[in-house]
């Protein structure tokens, strides 16, 4: 009996945070890997980790914001690997500045990168995708792509970008009667070292709006849409209900975060700075992992992504119960 031939995946930005854990997650569900991202160091301790699953892996140094990098990049992963069975788009760049004290060159960056990243990445794996009618895709959003929160004015708006495109595309493709799959994950706050690296004009040490999660679980979840593809999955009570709110009383998530969402944002703590990798990565020399600063407090289990990711009746019977707290949740 012929054996089946590997899965292959790739991963955008996989050096670090989310990616660096989904490339993980993906190894040991069986998966090869191409990990495309900017730091060396970062990319090698990636792929060392693949192997170390007994799977294949590649690095690739890519900047996702280069559409003709990003086509030779996938161009590799063919050649070298195998036809692609599921892209993910997990590359950003992020910030802690008022959109005043962002220069035009910077939001442009952070657009280039968290936005027109996910395009080229699902242009390049339609382009192959789509002539074998098979693959998924996984384009990663954020609780921040419904609700936007101050401080964050470019990353927010690419996000809310990454949603209208990828319904779009999904249209297309049901248009033309495609199996190929287009996903999202939209995440809340995660333990990830951007909060060591990314662009900061203010006073204190950037950290995520809690709760904070460990980036494994978000991991978990891109890793079943890989396997079991659907329009859209929620990780975080945090998401759920600042969705939610968002759709039953936008004016009051207004007052909230103009109260909270500053100060929310930012730690006393003395925490080390890598410098920006905005237009530089940080993990060119040093790898600095998953996770990031925060672990003691961040969560690694998380009960919204379980009952959503149930089948069945059951499944049906969680992602009511997964709303109604969510509404519960967003009412308080």
């Amino acid at each position: 009996m012929q054996a089946a031939p590997p899965k292959i995946a790739v991963v955008t930005g996989g050096s670090a945070g989310v990616g660096r854990a989904t490339v993980r997650a993906l190894a040991d569900r069986g998966y090869d890997v191409a990990v495309l991202a900017r730091g060396r160091a970062g990319l090698e301790a990636a792929v060392a980790e693949v192997k170390d699953c007994g799977r294949r892996g590649l690095a690739l140094a890519c900047d996702v914001s280069d559409e003709t990098a990003v086509e030779a990049a996938a161009d590799r992963v063919e050649a070298e690997l195998g036809a692609i069975d599921v892209w993910v788009n997990a590359a950003f760049a992020g910030a802690l500045a008022f959109f005043w004290d962002t220069t035009p060159a910077e939001f442009r960056r952070m657009t280039d990168v968290t936005y027109y990243g996910q395009v080229n990445g699902t242009r390049a794996a339609l382009a192959r995708m789509r002539a074998r009618n098979h693959g998924t895709i996984i384009n990663v959003g954020s609780a921040m792509a419904f609700r936007s929160i101050p401080l964050q004015s470019a990353y927010c708006g690419a996000k809310h970008a990454v949603t209208g495109f990828t319904e779009s595309v999904l249209t297309e493709l049901k248009h033309e009667r495609s199996a190929v799959r287009i996903c999202m994950v939209q995440l809340p706050g995660l333990n990830t070292p951007q909060f060591n690296w990314n662009l900061n004009r203010m006073p204190a040490h950037p950290r995520p709006v809690a709760p904070v999660f460990a980036p494994e679980v978000p991991a978990r979840a891109i890793a079943f849409l890989a396997e079991h593809p659907r329009r859209n999955l929620w990780v975080g009570v945090s998401t759920a209900y600042t969705i939610i709110g968002e759709r039953f009383a936008p004016w009051l998530a207004d007052l909230y975060l103009a109260r909270r969402g500053v100060s929310g944002q930012q730690s006393d703590a003395d925490l080390p700075r890598l410098g920006e990798n905005l237009f530089e990565p940080r993990d060119q020399e040093v790898d600095c992992g998953a996770a990031g600063p925060f672990s003691e407090q961040a969560h690694h289990r998380d009960p919204i992504l379980w009952l959503l990711t149930q089948r069945g009746a059951l499944g049906v019977a969680a992602g009511v119960t997964a709303l109604a707290l969510a509404r519960r949740q967003a009412r308080r």
